[in-house]
């Protein structure tokens, strides 16, 4: 998002109303209208728009005038750039003694990241009941435990940030279920509720498509006698009902409410789940689709800088369907596909599947792309790379990953078997088994060799935190608490970090060194822009080869991984990369590359990463 970098985009603590007022222009007023035609009769949606243009009117007032003005010249192709790379990251991953988490945050990012990492995604930093945050108690909080709002605007004065909108389910102990559960009218259909467990059929639970192995309803006693609630995730985690316009109305002053306090990004959580409808699998219902382009007419007239990004672990070809059109719905969506589809390539030394499927990804806007990222919070999901992999090559994965002391977590499949969803395990451990005994310089080139796969990849690259210095598995936290995915997160002394990183021998070090030199790197080549064009060359199954080029057509990056653990060479045709004749050079490592009868001849030692431009660029480049 570099047309907003270092720019605040907080807006005022009170509204003005003096001002004129927000007037939705017609075209947009009917679109948003049938959108709502698609979730309601006709009078409910029509009350449902007067509803919303409200809401935008009162966040317009909001609005900083400077805003307003910028805002003006925003060019939506650009709202993207080669030096965005966004850093995944829980707000108290980072412990200091008397200094809050955020705060803390922010220290290591402004003296370890800054010129690398230019966004943060801040997971869910709300009161939470269970799920590491994603069990909100309450929307428009702070965690205590975590900082204050104030701490949320010093970090959005220097770096763009992701806020989690978790608006398919909110905690049992959120205020909105607490009045359910007291007989409240008011919140009598905020939820999804049976009076008998049997009102959902066998054959209507089978049809369900099952993210969890917990029961689908959970019994709730209320004022009114027991109450059987849809609950997607967790019997902590209450579904939402957006049957009901009031469900919706308020989701969208919440989401408005997080662009007001600094969010870039709005990040989707588990949206395909939105909309539930006995009879369905309840996944990717029409409903769900339209709320989430109902969402983006909403932010491109109110907050056009805002990118809507959405998080939907399912296959590849069902995940990208919430680009839209490419212009009417996410601006950006979770590469869900590429995470195993890496570690498939790394696990077997062969890059053909991984290539074969590059080569067939498009963006489908300039105004759309992906989410490149290779390990989060949850763990490395499984189901993007159905119908990718075969069910012998995940398998083989989720055998690897148990020999690297990683666990699986599974789902309920439509036949009531349990099936895999996720690995769980850090990514450096995920690529490196302490028991192998390979050096650690091996180990290292591994695991940076793989995180390049994703930095060169049309899209905006990702980054969790731990993999910013290598960690291993936390199987202690996983045995006090019984929770799988806490493998990934553990919480890290921030003082004794940094006397690591300090250290050239040290894992950590190396690994940020190395790493952030070729962050740095890309975030100064146009070629990486995401809307750059992209080309998979077949030169090796050994070598992962693509060519980028800048949307101006007028410099290119051709990047070569090695993805085994052995020394190969290749011969690159000149008539594939722009035909210049004359040496190339790495960006890298500096190294310069000799062609001779049209070809230039590279070798490639053990898990070597090479970005090759003609060294005629170099200078004034």
């Amino acid at each position: 998002m570099a047309y907003f970098d270092a720019t605040r985009t907080v807006c005022n603590p009170e509204p003005d109303f003096t001002r004129p007022r927000l007037d939705l222009p017609q075209e947009v007023r009917d679109r948003m209208l049938q959108r709502l035609r698609v979730l309601y009769p006709d009078p409910v949606a029509r009350s449902a728009l007067t509803g919303i243009e409200r809401i935008m009117q009162v966040f317009h007032a909001y609005k900083p005038l400077d805003l307003i003005e910028r805002e003006r010249d925003f060019t939506p192709s650009e709202r993207f750039t080669e030096k965005d790379v966004i850093l995944i990251t829980y707000g108290d991953l980072l412990y200091k003694k008397r200094q809050s988490p955020l705060k803390t945050l922010g220290d290591f990012c402004d003296s370890y990241l800054r010129g690398t990492i230019n966004t943060i995604h801040i997971l869910p930093f709300f009161p939470s009941s269970s799920d590491r945050g994603f069990s909100i108690i309450d929307f428009e909080t702070v965690d205590p435990l975590l900082g204050s709002w104030r701490d949320i605007e010093a970090l959005e004065a220097r770096y763009q940030l992701m806020f989690d909108g978790v608006i398919n389910h909110v905690s049992s102990k959120s205020r909105w279920f607490v009045e359910f559960l007291a007989g409240n009218p008011d919140y009598e259909d905020f939820f999804i509720w049976f009076a008998a467990e049997e009102e959902l059929t066998p054959e209507q639970r089978r049809m369900i498509f099952r993210p969890r192995t917990t029961p689908i309803l959970t019994r709730y006693e209320t004022l009114k006698g027991p109450r059987y609630v849809w609950t997607t995730f967790s019997p902590d985690q209450i579904d939402l009902n957006y049957k009901n316009p009031k469900v919706l109305l308020r989701v969208l002053q919440i989401l408005l409410f997080y662009v007001r306090q600094g969010a870039d990004i709005l990040r989707l959580d588990a949206v395909t789940y939105l909309w539930n409808q006995p009879g369905t699998r309840s996944i990717h219902l029409e409903q769900t689709h339209e709320i989430i382009k109902l969402l983006r007419d909403i932010v491109s007239v109110v907050a056009p800088h805002v990118a809507l990004v959405t998080e939907t672990n399912v296959p590849h070809d069902e995940n990208i369907a919430y680009f839209g059109n490419g212009r009417d719905e996410a601006h950006m969506v979770y590469n869900f596909a590429l995470p195993p589809l890496v570690l498939h390539t790394f696990y077997t030394g062969d890059t053909r599947i991984l290539a074969e499927w590059a080569g067939t990804i498009t963006t489908p806007s300039e105004t759309a792309t992906f989410f490149n990222f290779l390990d989060s919070h949850d763990g490395i999901g499984l189901l993007g790379a159905k119908n990718i992999l075969s069910p012998k090559e995940l398998d083989r994965i989720c055998r690897h990953a148990a020999d690297h002391g990683g666990f699986i977590s599974y789902k309920t499949s439509q036949d009531g078997t349990e099936v895999p969803y996720e690995v769980n395990m850090t990514w450096y451990s995920a690529l490196n088994k302490k028991q192998d005994g390979d050096p650690l310089r091996t180990q290292i080139k591994r695991f940076i060799a793989s995180r390049a796969v994703a930095l060169v990849l049309q899209g905006v690259p990702g980054i969790y935190l731990h993999s910013l210095f290598g960690t291993h598995n936390d199987h202690a936290a996983v045995e006090a608490t019984r929770e799988n995915r806490v493998i990934n997160r553990a919480i890290v002394d921030l003082p004794s970090l940094l006397r690591s990183m300090r250290h050239p021998k040290s894992k950590k070090y190396r690994i940020n060194q190395e790493l952030g030199k070729m962050i740095q790197v890309r975030t100064t080549h146009r070629a990486f822009h995401p809307n750059g064009a992209q080309e998979i060359l077949s030169l090796s199954s050994a070598v992962f080869a693509v060519k980028r080029t800048s949307p101006e057509g007028d410099r290119f990056v051709v990047s070569l991984t090695n993805v085994t653990n052995f020394k190969c060479t290749v011969q690159i045709p000149l008539r594939e990369v722009g035909g210049l004749e004359g040496p190339w050079h790495d960006l890298l490592s500096g190294k310069e590359f000799s062609t001779k009868q049209g070809l230039i001849h590279v070798s490639l030692q053990p898990y070597d990463v090479l970005w090759l431009i003609p060294s005629t660029w170099t200078i004034g480049r």
